[in-house]
């Protein structure tokens, strides 16, 4: 597999989490360099463990997790979209309450977007393909594609406040719906 075939793949894995963090840059929760680090590290490092994960279980999981993975996904990434919604529509203005940088939330996010992944590693190991190097591009692109998102969201919200909270949430139930989508389409 060459890097550019490589590079290809990383920025469509990357594509979930790049949306996902415009949706929590809107919100201002990804506005601290702290926040941006966690969620640039914890997008990124699941993005590369996911393939590993799917590389190492082979053929063997592969009809177990295939049925319902793209649900998974879809549940994270709602539930945490209609809260982001919820909060935004909350006439008193108070902002989303949990941080997405943190705790569970961050963990129910690194696993939606990186579902995808575990796919990838899957079909890497079927076709006999070494899975150090691409997941290790698979995990520095979507951190930085991350990071990007983040910077851009950020510049939205500031613009058009607690609208991109609930752009965000929307943004975040969309994209689950997308992934159930594109599993459940002949």
């Amino acid at each position: 597999m060459s890097l550019i075939e490589i590079l290809i793949m990383s920025v469509g894995l990357a594509m979930d989490a790049m949306a996902v963090c415009l949706g929590i840059g809107a919100t201002g929760m990804g506005a601290s360099p702290r926040a941006r680090f966690r969620l640039a590290f914890h997008f990124g490092l699941f993005q590369f463990l996911m393939p590993v994960i799917g590389w190492f279980a082979g053929t063997t999981i592969e009809r177990f997790i295939a049925a319902f993975d793209h649900w998974v996904a879809f549940a994270l990434l709602a539930f945490v979209g209609v809260r982001m919604i919820r909060a935004g529509l909350q006439a008193d203005g108070e902002s989303y309450a949990t941080d997405p940088s943190r705790g569970m939330t961050l963990v129910m996010l690194s696993i939606a977007v990186s579902i995808d992944a575990l796919a990838v590693g899957l079909s890497l190991a079927m076709v006999h393909i070494s899975i150090w190097y691409p997941g290790v591009i698979v995990g520095v692109v979507t951190g930085a594609l991350s990071v990007v998102g983040l910077l851009l969201g950020d510049r939205l919200g500031t613009r058009f406040g607690h609208r991109m909270e609930i752009a965000g949430g929307v943004i975040l139930v969309l994209i689950g719906l997308r992934i159930v989508v594109s599993h459940t389409a002949f």
